[in-house]
């Protein structure tokens, strides 16, 4: 199978056990790098995006609390895991809703179906880039807490990407300008999925 450049390959997959072994170390990186990619939009939305290291990491601690073994069952994690990462020219990332009161949370997550369709990118021209998700991650009648969403940035020079993160669904409406070290992660990112 032919991957986009920023999939992560079998090849990089270590046993659980070799991994365990480096645990520490590897959280340690992964949690560095993914703190730049951590965007808080207003009171609810924070998006995580994704790359190559965090997907890698992600897929070990899969199979490290899950003692995976089977190959099949390897690939299965791989394939998933690598689907959060887009194709060629993509961003990926996991939109979490964040509702701390219990009791808010089912009526805000009903009233604010559709909510994945107002997400969007800034560019550095202004123009804007919205998000793509799967249909079928959205209920008939709320929105899960967690979404899927990636954003296509061929149209993108080389060496650039986002500079903003905004949100134009009514009760949610706000934006958030990335900062240099937020920029400079993503434009990576994206530059990665081109190789």
């Amino acid at each position: 199978m032919n991957l986009p450049p920023h999939h992560v390959r079998r090849s990089e997959i270590e046993d659980f056990e070799t991994y365990t072994d480096q645990r520490d170390h590897e959280r340690q990186t992964a949690m560095a790098i993914k703190a730049p990619r951590r965007v808080h939009l207003g009171d609810y939305l924070t998006f995580l995006f994704e790359n190559h290291a965090t997907i890698r990491y992600q897929v070990q601690e899969m199979m490290r609390a899950e003692k995976i073994v089977r190959e099949s069952a390897i690939e299965e994690e791989l394939t998933t895991y690598n689907e959060l990462l887009g194709g060629v020219g993509q961003l990926g990332c996991a939109l979490l809703i964040e509702i701390a009161a219990e009791a808010d949370r089912k009526p805000l997550l009903i009233k604010w179906l559709g909510l994945q369709a107002h997400l969007y990118l800034v560019l550095s021209d202004g123009s804007r880039v919205y998000a793509e998700f799967d249909p079928a991650q959205v209920g008939d009648d709320r929105l899960s807490a967690v979404q899927y969403l990636t954003f296509s940035l061929d149209q993108v020079e080389p060496g650039g990407g986002p500079v903003a993160v905004g949100c134009d669904f009514s009760d949610l409406t706000d934006e958030i300008a990335l900062t240099a070290e937020q920029q400079t992660a993503l434009a990576a990112d994206l530059a990665a999925s081109r190789v």
